[in-house]
């Protein structure tokens, strides 16, 4: 199962250079609230990955993009794929709920305010966070929305990346800034939310099966692994379900035979904070590290540590 792991996720050899965007598609995106562990994380699986390739691709030739994505994260994703990604993240609807907005103290009619004036004051010229919070404020006639944006890091932005309203644009000096995906990386509608799962699902099963219910929610963020069961039944002869060391996983019907001949190659890499490998198997973590160490790879406030992987497993 691990050796399986490591070469769909191209840790066992890696990718020519011309295929970094393929391969940032295949891992489902990479992390990147550090943006160095992005970096890393791409360097590990494609070969020529230099400093500052992944900027030129952001902000130079626009074919990635930056934005909240899966676990309400920030994750780099290909420009090319936005609308996959964005469709489903549209099945997200936890901050819909009561129990988000007594936390967030926001009422529902000042979340759909906030976000559809969010949608409607972002355009292709980026706007820094107070930038943004004003322009909100204005256009609602709500000064009180504007100051939630301004006190919060990304709580009532989220939801407008999962709408598909916003995303990162290039630094202003030491400040974040954020534009409209349609304008700044001429981004289009994508399928039907629940098609567009689907496919996110075959993907995860492609890169990171066999996988359990457990792991593929928390993986994908704000559901439960009954939820995740259905996303995988969903796709119907495409996803089976089979017994490893007494447990349920699921894994792609075409792929079994091609998993269970994998052999361990050996293969040795250095992987960074955050790496998409460690996080895709946070649940299941005794399959790859022996659990007395979790604490020192899963350490608190989310901090993922960086690992020596060797054979699939952590080892140092």
């Amino acid at each position: 199962m691990l050796a399986w792991r490591m070469q769909r996720q191209h840790l066992v050899s890696r990718r020519p250079r011309d295929e970094l965007l393929r391969v940032v598609g295949a891992v489902g995106g990479l992390q990147a609230q550090m943006a160095s562990s992005a970096e890393l994380a791409a360097w590990a699986r494609v070969d020529g990955v230099r400093p500052g390739d992944l900027d030129a691709e952001l902000w130079e030739r626009r074919s990635l993009v930056k934005t909240w994505a899966m676990r309400g994260t920030l994750h780099l994703l290909p420009a090319a794929e936005y609308g996959l990604w964005q469709a489903a993240l549209d099945t997200y609807d936890h901050y819909l709920k009561g129990a988000w907005l007594r936390g967030f103290k926001i009422t529902a009619e000042e979340r759909d305010l906030l976000l559809e004036t969010v949608r409607e004051v972002l355009g292709g010229e980026a706007l820094t966070r107070d930038e943004l919070a004003e322009a909100v404020a204005v256009a609602s006639g709500s000064r009180s929305l504007g100051e939630k944006l301004s006190d919060s890091w990304g709580a009532y932005l989220k939801p407008a990346s999962f709408q598909g309203s916003l995303c990162f644009g290039p630094n202003s000096g030491r400040n974040v800034t954020f534009v409209s995906p349609a304008a700044w990386i001429g981004a289009q509608p994508g399928p039907p939310p629940e098609e567009a799962l689907a496919e996110v699902t075959r993907r995860y099963l492609g890169a990171y099966g066999p996988a359990t219910a457990a792991e593929y929610s928390r993986w994908w963020g704000p559901r439960r692994p009954a939820q995740a069961t259905r996303s995988f039944r969903a796709l119907g002869e495409e996803a089976v379900e089979v017994e490893i060391e007494g447990a349920p996983h699921w894994a792609l019907a075409t792929q079994v035979a091609e998993m269970a001949g994998t052999a361990p190659s050996g293969a040795v890499r250095l992987l960074p904070g955050f790496d998409p490998y460690v996080i895709g198997s946070a649940r299941d973590v005794a399959a790859i590290l022996s659990p007395e160490y979790k604490a020192r790879v899963h350490r608190p406030q989310g901090w993922i540590s960086p690992v020596l992987l060797v054979d699939g497993r952590i080892e140092g």
